[in-house]
């Protein structure tokens, strides 16, 4: 038994510690950096960086235009 509770313990720390570190991967998925000139067309369209390509949409979820 005590096997099992330290072998949940340091598998827990080991995959805690490999988690999300809170950066992009690119700078046009941050919603911040949507506005800049190289997250807009046609600079994005060329190597496929626009927030539409990398997300998905470019409204967060929830929010209502208009």
């Amino acid at each position: 038994m005590l096997k099992k509770v330290f072998f949940t313990m340091i598998l827990t720390a080991l995959l805690s510690s490999c988690g999300y570190d809170g950066h992009f991967r690119y700078p046009c998925q941050d919603p911040a950096n949507w506005e800049n000139a190289e997250c807009k067309p046609p600079i994005c369209t060329a190597n496929g960086a626009c927030p539409e390509d990398l997300v998905g949409q470019k409204e967060p979820e929830g929010t209502q235009n208009g």
